[in-house]
């Protein structure tokens, strides 16, 4: 499969103005000349987009459980994800894989076998596939061996997340704490017995998070809080070193991540949608006040496409700069100067988009032509 193309006729997205100039590359990478015996493609009236980069994407989860009590395997859920991801314009992604301390689905084991799932299968993905490792605080036994999973795997990031502290104070009888027990395959008076038990460990936990974000960061990778409640959350995390805040849950978290310059990951499906499903901080009220910079999958891989387009259509924001939500934004945040934006010395992961009908006609990784429709 070549990997030298000129793209001829279309509108290339050159930071924040649209030029009507070809696109070289050779050998998967974007350059200033034509390469030798290079393929044409005739993007004549299409536009020319990076392509996207998903910080934050859980849609695998659905692939492998699609139905409560059914599953499918690993091998199979990543490579029918890897289908959606690309035909959604996503060409670099990170799976939110959970690092937990429960029982059942979320049980170590299980996250030990969808990271070795991952790595099998991972030379076979069209899309730059690569995980978020959302480490849950109170999951202070398994700290090594996360630090000793980013050791090897160098393009892998890690968001800290504390559900038990919020889960503690649910009552038998709701409805999350329920779903919580089936996810446990506990009762729900044992799932409660269960986080309290573990919440006796609290005094473990802030050691637990110097070490892990320590270790991470002496590795190079960036470190993301999720879920930061207030100014204090943030400015503690800022303290450890982590860098960027993943859907602050108030205006007050977002502001102050953007005022230390930091980036501010929120959902795509909540701007595609204009609200967040759980009553959390307004994605698109942000982006219009200056207070999200990332937009990510979340749990539904067409979002971060459409949501900009959402956004340039409502006038919230012009093409050029609602499309750096998902490519170059993204890519600053994960630390990938290699992508992102389309420039001589980057990797072409492209996209060439229909601008009247919204369709993604032709998507290439790193070169590679992995999708072409009419």
């Amino acid at each position: 499969m070549t990997t030298n193309w000129t793209l001829t006729g279309g509108q290339i997205l050159l930071g924040d103005r649209f030029e009507a100039e070809p696109l070289h590359v050779a050998d998967g990478w974007i350059t200033a000349k034509a390469a030798e015996r290079a393929e044409t493609y005739d993007a004549s009236g299409r536009l020319i987009l990076p392509g996207i980069i998903d910080l934050h994407g859980d849609g695998f989860e659905a692939l492998v459980q699609p139905r409560p009590g059914v599953h499918f395997p690993y091998d199979l859920a990543y490579r029918e994800a890897d289908a959606q991801l690309i035909s959604n314009g996503i060409t670099t992604a990170y799976h939110g894989l959970t690092v937990s301390w429960e029982p059942g689905l979320r049980d170590i084991a299980i996250t030990r076998a969808l990271l070795a799932a991952l790595e099998r299968v991972a030379p076979m993905l069209a899309c730059d596939t690569r995980l978020n490792i959302r480490w849950e605080t109170y999951a202070i036994d398994h700290v090594d061996e996360v630090l000793g999973w980013l050791a090897r795997r160098p393009g892998d990031i890690l968001s800290l997340n504390d559900h038990t502290s919020a889960n503690h104070k649910l009552g038998e009888d709701s409805a999350k704490l329920k779903r919580m027990a089936v996810r446990m395959g506990l009762a729900p008076a044992d799932a409660k017995a269960a986080i309290t038990a573990m919440l006796a460990r609290q005094d473990e936990v802030p050691a637990a998070m110097d070490r892990i974000c320590a270790g991470a960061i002496a590795l190079g990778h960036p470190v993301l809080s999720h879920d930061d409640m207030t100014v204090e959350d943030r400015r503690a995390g800022r303290a450890r070193g982590v860098t960027v805040a993943e859907f602050p849950m108030s205006e007050e978290a977002a502001a102050e991540a953007r005022a230390a310059g930091e980036p501010v990951i929120l959902g795509g499906p909540n701007a595609l949608r204009g609200e967040s499903h759980n009553g959390a901080l307004c994605a698109t009220a942000a982006i219009r006040a200056g207070l999200c910079t990332v937009l990510a999958s979340d749990y539904y891989y067409p979002a971060p496409f459409h949501a900009v387009w959402r956004l340039h259509e409502a006038g919230i924001l012009p093409l050029s700069q609602a499309w750096a939500l998902v490519s170059a934004n993204p890519a600053a945040a994960a630390g990938l100067d290699d992508r992102g934006t389309l420039g001589p010395g980057k990797r072409a992961d492209v996209l060439v988009v229909n601008p009247q009908t919204r369709k993604i006609e032709a998507v290439f990784v790193q070169g590679r032509k992995v999708l072409t429709r009419g």
